[in-house]
């Protein structure tokens, strides 16, 4: 498998962010291998920068349960990019998933 892009991009990425990873890609080291670097994922896979395809396993720790770049995902953070992206106040959206989530539970 070659990895030549994926390891000068981490070779990089030490100068700016320390041991050069973030989160539990940490791991790959005690393990004997170099981080991934993940350019692209769509539903359960991803991609690294040198074009090698992978099963994410992981996807985002948990949250993505619908997967890289779900279509319905996709076009409700599409229209939500017009009206804002984050608030520090109550907003109504927030409020509707808080009630999906308590009824879920």
């Amino acid at each position: 498998m070659n990895t030549e892009k994926s390891l000068g991009i981490f070779n990089e990425s030490i100068k700016y962010i320390p041991g050069g990873v973030n989160s539990p890609v940490r791991s790959f080291k005690s393990v004997g291998g170099n981080p991934l670097i993940i350019e692209k994922g769509r539903g359960s896979y991803i991609w690294d920068a040198d074009g090698n395809e992978y099963i994410d396993y992981l996807l985002g720790s948990g949250p993505m349960i619908t997967g890289h770049a779900h279509p319905d995902v996709m076009e409700a953070v599409k229209n939500q990019l017009e009206n804002g992206t984050t608030f520090f106040a109550n907003n109504e959206p927030a409020i509707l998933l808080a009630e999906e989530i308590s009824n879920a539970m």
